[in-house]
């Protein structure tokens, strides 16, 4: 039932339909994959377009753009897109999605308490090992932590002792047993099997990345493309993002 209100919904969302099926190439920062792979059945079904999808950490994608890569629609921060505005569609950058920073450890392990900015900072200092994207690999999960932990002037600690994913899903690491604890964005904690997602920052030092939808300034089909980026304002995505721990922008 649910799947059939997806597609009727979608149905009415969509234009009013492309004028021929096209397979479209979309750019997309790890956090918002799962989304985009939830959605995609429906959509493909609705309107016989084919999603091609490619993740990466943000400054990989505006790296990548930047170097001509052609794509179709590109789903990152708004500021990784800013740099790169030229490769862009006219049409401004539609936000889609927010999501905010948790804090995972393998199934089976005790959880410890996130639920203080003491208790956390408390935590980083205690863990034998923590897991977080590399900050030189463009994640903005990473980028902020690696300031927090200057800023609190622990960063020599974490660093020693940091376990730097250069993308991809951070959680694997504490399944595998390489790390004691991983923090990540809540929606790519939740994609890993076998990893529980312990609770998110504590509110005062929590960090919302925001995602913005934008088409190229030369995708193969400007129409598929505009299907894609309204589809993922309907109401079925915005169901789909808090199945997923993210949130409407």
């Amino acid at each position: 039932m649910r799947s059939f209100r997806l597609a009727a919904a979608l149905a009415c969302t969509l234009a009013a339909g492309a004028a021929h099926a096209a397979e479209i190439k979309v750019l997309t920062a790890g956090a918002f994959k799962p989304v985009l792979v939830a959605l995609q059945p429906a959509f493909e079904r609705e309107t016989g377009h084919r999603l091609k999808i490619e993740n990466d950490t943000a400054g990989a994608l505006q790296k990548r753009i930047a170097g001509d890569e052609a794509f179709d629609v590109v789903v990152s921060s708004p500021a990784s897109l800013q740099p790169i505005a030229a490769k862009l569609s006219h049409d401004a950058p539609r936000p889609v999605a927010k999501v905010g920073i948790g804090v995972a450890v393998r199934q089976g392990a005790a959880k410890p308490d996130v639920s203080s900015v003491d208790s956390f900072r408390a935590l980083l200092l205690d863990a034998r090992s923590v897991a977080y994207i590399d900050p030189a690999a463009g994640g903005s999960s990473g980028i902020y932590l690696d300031r927090l932990f200057e800023r609190w002037g622990i960063a020599p600690q974490i660093r020693a002792k940091a376990v730097l994913v250069p993308g991809g899903l951070v959680a694997q690491k504490v399944v595998d047993g390489s790390a004691d604890v991983g923090i990540h964005q809540i929606s790519e904690i939740l994609a890993v099997p076998n990893a529980v997602l312990v609770g998110p920052l504590p509110e005062e030092i929590q960090n919302y990345t925001v995602y913005a939808a934008a088409m190229s300034a030369k995708p193969a089909d400007v129409e598929a493309a505009r299907d894609l980026v309204n589809a993922l304002r309907s109401p079925q995505a915005l169901e789909i993002l808090k199945a997923k721990g993210m949130e409407a922008p």
